[in-house]
């Protein structure tokens, strides 16, 4: 892609236009079937940003479509999704390989397609949304078939003559798909053991180094931000990865970290809590306060007399 302002597109048609793809049955949404197509899709050699949701799974025998999302690039393989929220950057080069077939499935949804429905309000809280390029999700090879299954009985429906029936029923079998790829990733946490506890290892020592009094002068208390990027991974993929491995989002091993710094000084130093909070990194001592004792249930100084009454030994 070249470095020019990505192309906004605003409706479906547009965006099929665009890519050569065949028009849309309804102006919110359209499901494309890759096997089906007669020419592959045109190549884009600029960014896009949209106002829709876009939902793909790709399968091939081998790699042989390149997406970028944001600056990264991914080779699509057998089996893979991918999801991409409205106002996301994103673009695609296509680079089909000799004799190979390509097949899977490409949801384009506009936003008010969803109006008055409860999914109008779910799809927001699916963080694999935001997760970038490198973190799309593997399917086995049963939950392929799932998957399948789904976008085969959305473009069923969307085939057939629209009534007030419908609508609900699409975002229904939509809400499914969302929710089986939910699942999916979680299993896929679960399965990347070998990888995936080697970030959380990483993120211990990031923290550790985080919260050393020369970073915390420097750079204050860090955020998710910070720690996502420091490891290469979107927020909301670490999160959630941590969420499953752990049972902590990544705001609250954060926050773990401050407890442990203060329940530390409040013990072992006769620093007051506004000096603490200053050294933890806060600018205002009273947020320190209030987290403290959201955590723990005292306040520091509460917790400083308990702490210091304890025996030694």
């Amino acid at each position: 892609m070249t470095g020019n302002l990505p192309v906004k597109i605003k409706g479906v048609n547009e965006l099929l236009q665009l890519r050569g793809l065949p028009a849309t049955k309804h102006p919110l949404i359209s499901i494309i079937n890759i096997a089906e197509l007669k020419e592959p899709p045109k190549q884009l050699d600029t960014a896009l940003t949209t106002d829709l949701y876009f939902v793909g799974m790709s399968q091939f025998t081998q790699s042989c479509v390149k997406m970028k999302y944001g600056q990264q690039e991914y080779d699509f393989d057998k089996g893979v999704m991918n999801f991409i929220a409205p106002g996301r950057v994103f673009g695609f080069n296509a680079g089909l390989a000799e004799n190979v077939n390509p097949s899977g499935w490409l949801l384009l949804l506009h936003p008010d397609f969803l109006w008055n429905h409860p999914l109008a309000l779910k799809i927001k809280q699916y963080e694999f949304f935001d997760y970038t390029v490198n973190e799309a999700l593997f399917l086995s090879d049963k939950e392929e078939q799932t998957i399948n299954g789904l976008f085969r009985n959305i473009e069923q429906e969307y085939s057939t003559n629209i009534d007030q029936f419908s609508q609900g029923i699409i975002l229904s079998l939509i809400e499914s798909l969302l929710g089986y790829s939910e699942r999916f990733y979680q299993r896929q946490f679960i399965t990347r053991q070998i990888t995936h506890h080697g970030i959380v290892s990483q993120l211990g020592s990031l923290l550790e180094k985080a919260f050393s009094p020369e970073a915390l002068e420097k750079n204050g208390i860090p955020t998710v931000k910070d720690i996502s990027a420091q490891l290469n991974i979107s927020p909301n993929y670490l999160s959630g990865l941590l969420k499953t491995l752990t049972g902590y989002s990544t705001q609250q091993h954060i926050q773990e970290k401050i407890m442990e710094k203060a329940k530390e000084k409040l013990i072992m130093t006769d620093l007051s809590v506004n000096e603490i909070a200053f050294e933890l990194g806060f600018e205002y001592p009273q947020s320190f306060s209030k987290l403290f004792k959201t955590k723990m249930n005292i306040s520091p100084l509460e917790f400083r007399k308990s702490g210091r009454l304890l025996p030694k030994g």
